[in-house]
């Protein structure tokens, strides 16, 4: 899961500066450009597996996760993860990833922003379908995409960590 959820987006909630409401079409497209960055040797082991744009997260599903506003989601994934599958998986139903459009602009304020966080919660969900954990997931964040620009250091870290960020992928 990439509960990316928003005590952020929560502030930021009506706020819509990213693109004042991207038409679906155009986050549709987005969507479709961050997967075809995916680099080729993870794309192709990509199989039945459904990538889905929806308006956001159900209250049911939020509720489910334990997630209290202003929290939400960015992302899902909702599967069985390749780490877990058995020799004898197959004939079901396509694993499947949400991307939650919504809550995403809420926290974007450019389309830059959009594509980024976009990216960023696809390649948070599909290492849940290569089977990485939500810690493993957090220490690559932390180490890759936190750290551009000395945004984030140890203590940061460790400051979200005690207070938590109101985020999940």
């Amino acid at each position: 899961r990439r509960g990316r959820a928003a005590a952020e987006a929560g502030r930021a909630r009506g706020r819509r500066a990213a693109a004042d409401v991207m038409t679906r079409e155009r986050f549709r497209q987005l969507v479709a450009e961050a997967i075809d960055t995916i680099p080729a040797r993870f794309r192709r082991e990509l199989r039945n597996i459904a990538i889905v744009v929806e308006d956001r997260p159900s209250e049911d599903l939020l509720e489910e996760m334990e997630i209290e506003p202003p929290g939400t989601l960015l992302g899902l994934y909702q599967g069985t993860p390749l780490t877990e599958r058995r020799w004898d998986h197959g004939n079901v139903l396509p694993d499947r990833i949400a991307i939650y459009q919504e809550p995403i602009e809420d926290i974007s304020e450019t389309e830059e922003d959009v594509v980024t966080e976009i990216g960023e919660t696809l390649i948070h969900e599909i290492g849940h379908y290569f089977g990485l954990s939500e810690d493993e997931l957090e220490e690559i964040e932390d180490r890759y995409w936190h750290a551009r620009g000395g945004e984030s250091d140890d203590a940061d870290r460790d400051d979200d960590a005690d207070e938590g960020n109101g985020r999940d992928r």
